[in-house]
């Protein structure tokens, strides 16, 4: 049975609202930010997984980074090769499965931003995922991990909440399941009188939780904050961000 994000229809009908103009917007200091916290190198390598339609990945290619952006959804790609061309920027664009990307130490840094993780049924595929992403790194190289941690949706977390945008809207209904280990969503989207629905699960991590995962692949050190500027991980936390050393 296919993962719910293998659906090609999900990504199309909620592109629009994953990727804001005032996201695009957001990514240039973004990837000044992200690499100022684990100082990438001047001209270094940098792997951006589930790249989606190229936010960052083209944000690190106009500071002078040499990009490689991978992404399991063509489309996606696309649009991302698009975007390059019409800048003239040179990226590599792979379309592959973040579980079986790996080309050793081939990368001053990889990054994997906004909840891009935690997608698969078995935890052993996470591991696998930061296992890849550490042999694909130089040694000393650096990772980035950004998503919502356990500790902020303890905070912030409410099973149900829609928004309207012109004529569509989104409702969103979610629920913790099995001792805080899964988030399980359903996207119902509205527009001209027709109704989506879409299932999404995710598995939560802690801060604690993450950096062990990391550092049980290989990573020798491993620190969560609390945004891309390198901000502590607490109560105030937007996001949890774990960076990553080889």
């Amino acid at each position: 049975m296919p993962e719910w994000f293998e659906d090609e229809a999900y990504w199309e009908v909620l592109e629009p609202r994953l990727f804001t103009p005032a996201r695009w917007a957001a990514a240039a200091e973004e990837a000044d930010q992200i690499a100022a916290l684990v100082e990438v190198p001047a001209g270094g390598a940098v792997l951006d997984l589930c790249c989606g339609p190229g936010r960052h990945a083209l944000a690190f290619a106009r500071r002078g980074f040499r990009v490689t952006g991978v992404d399991r959804k063509q489309s996606f790609l696309d649009e991302a090769r698009r975007r390059a061309e019409d800048e003239g920027l040179n990226v590599e664009w792979v379309c592959a499965d973040m579980r079986e990307f790996l080309r050793l130490e081939a990368f001053d840094a990889a990054i994997n931003l906004y909840t891009s993780f935690g997608y698969f049924e078995e935890a052993a595929d996470d591991e696998r995922v930061t296992s890849n992403v550490y042999r694909s790194l130089r040694p000393g190289g650096a990772f980035v991990l950004d998503l919502m941690g356990k500790e902020i949706l303890a905070r912030v977390f409410r099973p149900r909440r829609w928004t309207q945008e012109e004529d569509v809207i989104v409702l969103e209904e979610g629920r913790i399941q099995k001792g805080w280990t899964w988030l399980e969503n359903r996207w119902i989207v509205i527009r001209d009188g027709v109704v989506r629905e879409f299932p999404v699960r995710q598995r939560l991590y802690s801060a604690a939780e993450l950096m062990a995962l990391l550092r049980g692949c290989g990573f020798r050190e491993a620190s969560a904050y609390g945004d891309f500027v390198g901000r502590v991980y607490d109560e105030n936390a937007s996001r949890l961000v774990v960076a990553a050393r080889k």
